[in-house]
C-alpha cells in the first residue's frame, strides 16, 4: 500500500507475525531514482529477508528493467502491480488497468519472469470491470508465464475500495491453477481469515487496510489458524509502547519535516483504533504541530491518559 507499507511499518509488521511483507509500489526508473520518493521507497537496509519489492509500469520491457533494478536494491522477490486503482497509475494504463490487455499482461510477464533469477509474483484484482472478471484468465497466463504466487483482490477496478469484497472469484482463481493463492479483500479479523481461506481454499490472506491502526491483527489471525481460538487481547500498556515505538523510527527514518507530515496518518489510525469516540478533538489538535517533538510528546500524553 502506497504510504502505508513504508520501512517502519513494514518492520513493525513483521514483528508481530507477517509472514512477508512488500514494498510500497515504485516505478524503478532513472530519472526518478534521485527523488527522495525513491530514496525512502527502495531503502531496505537492516529489514528481515526476504526482501520483496513490488514494480509498477506498463510496458515489458520498462518492468523487466525496473525487475533487474529492484534485485540490484536487494530483492529476493519481485512483486507486479496490477492491483492498484488509483487514476494516476491507472490513467498510466498501469497497476489494474492492464487487466483490459491480456496480451500485454502475458508479455509483461513474460518479460520479467525472463529478466530475473528470483521468484516473481503477480498482485492483480478479479478484473477490470463488474461484467469483465477475467482473473481466472489472467492467473491462467501468469502460471505459464513462470509466476510463482498470485495475490487476488476480490474487488474490479471499477469497484475501487467500494462494496463489499468477492470471494467466489478468488475461488475459481485457486480452481484453475496450481501456483500459491493468496486472498485479499476485506479481511478485517481472525475469524473473517479463516472463513474466506475456507471456503476459498486459497494458501493465504493478505492483509491490507485493517492493519492501519491495527498491525497486532497479524498475531491474532495467526494464533486463531493455529489454534482456533481467539488470542488474548493485547494489553493497552504494551500496544502504547510499540505505538510510540514505531513513530519515533518514522521520525528518524524521514527526518524530521517529512517524518512529523508522514506520522500525522499513524498517529490517526492509532488514535482511532484505540479511542474511536473521542479522537476528533483530539486529532484537531495534533494535526496542528508542526514540531517533530512536541507532535511526538502530545500523542505520548494522549496515550497515557487513555
Amino acid at each position: 500500500m502506497a504510504g502505508t507499507s513504508d520501512k517502519p511499518f513494514r518492520q513493525l509488521c513483521k514483528s508481530l507475525g507477517a509472514g512477508l511483507t512488500t514494498s510500497e509500489m515504485v516505478v524503478i526508473q532513472e530519472h526518478l531514482l534521485n527523488s527522495n520518493k525513491s530514496k525512502y521507497r527502495l531503502d531496505f537496509s537492516g529489514e528481515q529477508q526476504p526482501i520483496s519489492i513490488q514494480i509498477a509500469g506498463s510496458e515489458a520491457q520498462e518492468l523487466a528493467l525496473s525487475a533487474v533494478k529492484a534485485v540490484e536494491y536487494g530483492a529476493d522477490i519481485i512483486d507486479i502491480n496490477m492491483g492498484c486503482p488509483a487514476k494516476k497509475v491507472c490513467n498510466k494504463a498501469a497497476g489494474s488497468a492492464l487487466m483490459q490487455d491480456e496480451q500485454l499482461v502475458q508479455e509483461i510477464l513474460e518479460a520479467v519472469v525472463a529478466a530475473v533469477d528470483i521468484p516473481v509474483t503477480l498482485k492483480m484484482r478479479t478484473g477490470w470491470s463488474v461484467d469483465n472478471k477475467n482473473a481466472p484468465t489472467i492467473a491462467q497466463i501468469a502460471q505459464q508465464a513462470g509466476i510463482q504466487m498470485l495475490s487476488v483482490h476480490g474487488r474490479t477496478r471499477q469497484d475501487k475500495y467500494t462494496g463489499l469484497a468477492e470471494y467466489d472469484t478468488i475461488k475459481t482463481v485457486v480452481n484453475q491453477v496450481d501456483i500459491p493463492v493468496i486472498a485479499n479483500g476485506d479481511i478485517t479479523s481472525a475469524k473473517k481469515a479463516r472463513q474466506v481461506l475456507d471456503y476459498t481454499n486459497a494458501a493465504g490472506v493478505m492483509i491490507g487496510r485493517a492493519t492501519q491502526g491495527n498491525p497486532w491483527i497479524f498475531s491474532e489471525i495467526n494464533h486463531y489458524l493455529k489454534t482456533g481460538q481467539s488470542l488474548n487481547p493485547v494489553p493497552l500498556e504494551d500496544k502504547k509502547c510499540t505505538i510510540l515505538q514505531h513513530i519515533d523510527k518514522i521520525h528518524q527514518f524521514y527526518g524530521d519535516f517529512l517524518g512529523l507530515r508522514l506520522a500525522r496518518k499513524h498517529i490517526l489510525w492509532y488514535a482511532t483504533h484505540l479511542d474511536k469516540n473521542h479522537v476528533q478533538p483530539f486529532w484537531q489538535t495534533i494535526n496542528k504541530i508542526t514540531d517533530r517533538e512536541q507532535q511526538f510528546k502530545i500523542f505520548e500524553d494522549y496515550l497515557n491518559q487513555l
